[in-house]
């Protein structure tokens, strides 16, 4: 019998989330026929649009959902906007039928809203994981490209997706049609789940220095409140003075300006991704003051937090 997977697309939905879950499916089903059908579900019926403009047809509304083994929910940007209690009592049907319930990219949102992903670790866009470890901060949010906790999968999202899928091919019918799915993508490998979705601060800065890289580590890990200079100097076993020559020396910039950014980066993605006010986005980056935020803001992004939130 065939494995039914549904997905649930929610409007500014992940494209490329989606289409990388799907073709794994269509794929194997060149070389095992009949493997695997899927069909694609909305919140009303009908068309939905993609971040990308892209529109795509819903095979079913949310209340025609029945018998599928797997139910994913594909969200984007923004992806508690048209969250409602229909769209949960419909999830939580599907989980009390037995299927897996899943969040591809944001989708994470959904179900954690929805009370549905209690005591799992989840997986989603690196992008969100500020966002959700704010809102949900009772749940443990990892970098890596999927997390399968029993009847819960969470996915990051982008190619990710396709590394999921390679997952599940190879739990139902084996290694050997996963390859083979693999390599119509022409991929080099099958990342497994414990990669990371970014790459390595050796890669996004650089620098291959041990003692930059963990503090770097650090910064990005603790911005509330954000460590002193002094404090991650102690870190590594260096005075301040070492490790601002470290800086230097090696990225060309000082400790705390390069903490700054990374700190502002984290604002941006709050304000972009989650009903956060200015002033609780402010506190979440470790700025005391408000008005001391909004101007670094504009500084590095060019408009105020108010400004990019409504553009």
């Amino acid at each position: 019998m065939p494995e039914d997977y549904c997905f649930i697309l929610m409007p500014g939905f992940s494209a490329i989330g989606f289409i990388s879950a799907i073709e794994p499916l269509r794929v194997a089903n060149r070389f095992r026929p009949g493997a695997y059908r899927w069909t694609v579900a909305s919140l009303e019926g009908g068309p939905v649009v993609a971040s990308n403009g892209m529109s795509v047809d819903a095979d079913m509304r949310l209340d025609q959902l029945a018998g599928a083994a797997y139910v994913f929910v594909v969200a984007g940007f923004n992806p508690l906007a048209h969250y409602s209690q229909a769209l949960a009592r419909a999830l939580r049907q599907q989980a009390r039928d037995g299927a897996t319930l899943g969040g591809v990219d944001t989708g994470a949102f959904i179900l954690a809203q929805a009370g549905l992903l209690g005591g799992c670790r989840v997986a989603l866009h690196w992008e969100a994981r500020d966002a959700f470890s704010e809102r949900f901060p009772q749940l443990e949010t990892t970098p890596e490209l999927f997390e399968a906790s029993g009847a819960r999968i969470t996915c990051a999202g982008g190619t990710a997706s396709i590394d999921l899928m390679l997952d599940l091919i190879t739990q139902a019918h084996g290694a050997e049609l996963a390859i083979q799915v693999s390599e119509q993508f022409v991929l080099g490998r099958i990342r497994p789940r414990k990669d990371h979705q970014r790459m390595q601060v050796v890669s996004r800065y650089g620098t291959s220095n041990r003692k930059l890289v963990q503090v770097i580590t650090e910064m990005e890990q603790h911005s509330e409140p954000p460590l002193t200079t002094l404090e991650l100097a102690e870190g590594i076993g260096v005075t301040r003075r070492q490790l601002e020559r470290l800086f230097r020396a090696h990225l060309n910039e000082t400790p705390s300006n390069l903490y700054l950014r990374i700190r502002l980066d984290k604002a941006q993605h709050l304000l972009r991704q989650t009903d956060m006010s200015v002033t609780e986005v402010s506190v979440a980056c470790g700025f005391e003051l408000p008005s001391y935020f909004a101007r670094r803001y504009k500084a590095r992004f060019g408009k105020s937090p108010r400004d990019d939130r409504r553009g």
